[in-house]
């Protein structure tokens, strides 16, 4: 099938799948007003709509809701074929594939087979492979010398398959002392670097008085272990823990009363396993509209608009919900269908007044932001015009909560005359502002400042409700925005109407909010991992200037395959590897350049 028949077939899917809501904005102003905004984000957060997460019905709905107000306006359609949707795949979740089989060998030399998803079940992030070997308990899993505890210090795991425990020495508390090194990611990293060649993973007693098994669940994060990864009941080796005198619910309170490890070979134990998952990819879209300014020669640059229109859906483990236990609708009302009504304001209000514009205005509603901005780096990879007439990007995500007049600007130093433009149409002290220079920060902005663009993004804070399901249309500040989306038109429409385009600068800062390589970390490699990335090794979407990267070579587009000398298959070994080092530690980084191997050498600088 071509892309042009598959775009017109999803197409159709989109116009089947949402109801003919246009009625509902019929009535709503050309001017920027509360009420309009209201009408847009109650119907956005709705139930109907169903937390809007990419790839489902309510975010269909809420596309061909956005594409019809556009086109009501008469904004110009920019996205593929001719229509206002540009389409995009992702890995949306996991299943297990046919291949799942398991036998576990006793001392006693009894073979049994174990059913999947009663016996055991592998973990999202594990690779599909077929192992066996002999079981060797490895305590929590855990090796941090740092901290004078190593449950592998010692212990022969070459070729065999360990048995862990979940959490850590100090049990579930999200503040534990071993931090990143009780993650399920690093875990496996660092089983395989010791020559593991699987890991089981037993649940409690401790902390987990249930015997369960882990929920297969994608983590939102492409990549696998590199090894099989499974959960079992921990009663099938209760057994073998007896055979040396000894209960889990004893080891674990020895480890917490000594913080001591207990390892052991779990003799005559052996198994056998395969493990098949299967990742799952949906489609979902951008909704990219465009209006043509009205000068011969400014016309053909372009200012971009944008804001995210989707959400977490029923939230759930693996979505971003911080309340990952309860599975009920997440609206999304201030996450963000506060900036996609704002945004529609604005495109409603320049369509009004298009005959005043001389650049172009390019509004682009994205998906799939929570998934790690897909959406705009979709858009920045793929742009309707190339980028290099793009002349800046405002943000608006979480802009319905404004309080106290306080209101964060990040990306204030990517262009020289932004904080003068800023206070210019600040002079009555509408607002308390919060600069923050740097160009990289937790929404779409960051796509588009990571290809050299200078960027504003608007943000009234988080809260509460934020990622939960009690962040409904009633809660927002439907006067605050408006005078939000207010002062977001003046400064698009001075940037759209003067002569001299913003000078974009580049910002030393510490990495993005959002992720960047040094959060949570003593020390930084800087750069912008591409999270989006679904090949091995560690993709850079951006090197930060005058950092260890920088410094060292790399590039952007680089992907990095190994890091002092150990491999790296994903985000989550880089990651790991990174909380290994020290400041001043040189190490030798391994990159794919235009699928050339090359070798760099990095010193590595503490993290500001």
């Amino acid at each position: 099938m071509t892309s042009r028949t598959i775009a017109r077939m999803l197409h159709t899917i989109l116009l089947a799948a949402a109801p003919v809501v246009t009625i509902l904005a019929q009535g709503l102003s050309p001017e920027i007003t509360g009420e309009d905004l209201r009408t847009h984000v109650r119907y956005l957060a709705s139930d109907e709509l169903e937390g809007r997460a990419s790839g489902t019905i309510g975010n269909r709905k809420a596309a061909e809701y956005i594409a019809s107000e556009l086109k009501r306006y008469g904004v110009e359609p920019s996205g593929d074929n001719g229509g206002y949707f540009q389409y995009f795949q992702f890995v949306s979740a996991v299943k297990l594939g046919p291949q799942n089989h398991m036998t576990l060998e006793t001392a006693d030399q009894v073979a049994r087979t174990l059913v999947v998803g009663e016996d055991y079940r592998p973990l999202g992030f594990s690779s599909s492979d077929q192992v066996s070997g002999p079981l060797v308990f490895a305590g929590y899993g855990i090796s941090a010398p740092e901290k004078k505890y190593d449950d592998y210090e010692g212990l022969d795991v070459q070729g065999k398959i360990v048995v862990i425990l979940r959490y850590g020495p100090d049990g579930d508390s999200p503040r534990s002392e071993f931090g990143r090194k009780t993650e399920l990611r690093e875990k496996a990293r660092v089983a395989r670097e010791k020559g593991a060649a699987g890991v089981i993973l037993l649940i409690g007693p401790a902390n987990d008085p249930e015997d369960a098994l882990m929920k297969l669940a994608f983590d939102q994060s492409p990549g696998n272990s590199g090894i099989p990864f499974i959960s079992m009941k921990r009663e099938l080796l209760a057994g073998s823990f007896a055979a040396h005198g000894i209960d889990l619910k004893s080891i674990q309170d020895s480890i917490k009363s000594s913080m001591s490890p207990i390892v052991f070979d779990m003799q005559g134990v052996r198994a056998s396993l395969s493990t098949d998952v299967q990742t799952i990819r949906a489609t979902t879209a951008n909704v990219v509209g465009v209006l043509e300014g009205t000068d011969p020669e400014l016309k053909r640059e372009y200012l971009v608009l944008g804001a995210h229109m989707d959400h977490l859906g029923y939230g759930g483990q693996g979505s971003g919900s911080t309340r990952p236990d309860t599975v009920a609708i997440h609206n999304g009302a201030d996450d963000n269908a506060s900036g996609t009504a704002g945004l529609l304001e604005l495109a409603q209000k320049f369509a009004a007044t298009r005959k005043d514009l001389r650049r172009s205005l390019i509004f682009a509603f994205f998906s799939a932001e929570e998934l790690g901005t897909l959406g705009s780096q979709q858009y920045v990879e793929h742009p309707p015009v190339p980028l290099a007439q793009s002349v800046a990007m405002l943000n608006m995500d979480m802009i319905g909560r404004l309080q106290d007049r306080k209101l964060t600007v990040g990306g204030t130093g990517t262009a020289s005359r932004w904080n003068d433009l800023l206070n210019k149409f600040n002079r009555d002290s509408t607002f308390t502002f919060k600069f923050e220079p740097d160009g990289f920060g937790p929404s779409d902005h960051s796509s588009f400042y990571g290809k050299n663009m200078p960027v504003l993004f608007f943000f009234t804070g988080t809260h509460e409700d934020y990622h939960k399901p009690s962040d409904d249309w009633e809660k927002i500040n439907y006067e605050g925005e408006e005078k939000i989306v207010r002062f977001v038109y003046r400064i698009a429409e001075q940037v759209a109407d003067e002569s001299e385009k913003p000078v974009y600068a580049r910002v030393e800062s510490s990495a993005r909010p959002s992720g960047g390589d040094s959060r949570g970390f003593r020390v930084t490699l800087g750069i912008v991992p591409d999270v989006g990335w679904s090949g091995e090794g560690t993709k850079v979407s951006v090197v930060q200037p005058n950092r260890p990267g920088e410094k060292a070579g790399l590039k952007d587009g680089d992907i990095i395959t190994k890091m002092a000398g150990k491999k790296v298959l994903n985000i989550y070994d880089y990651m790991g590897i990174l909380g290994e080092l020290k400041a001043g530690d040189q190490v030798e980084v391994e990159v794919l350049r235009d699928g050339q191997p090359v070798i760099l050498h990095a010193t590595m600088e503490t993290r500001k």
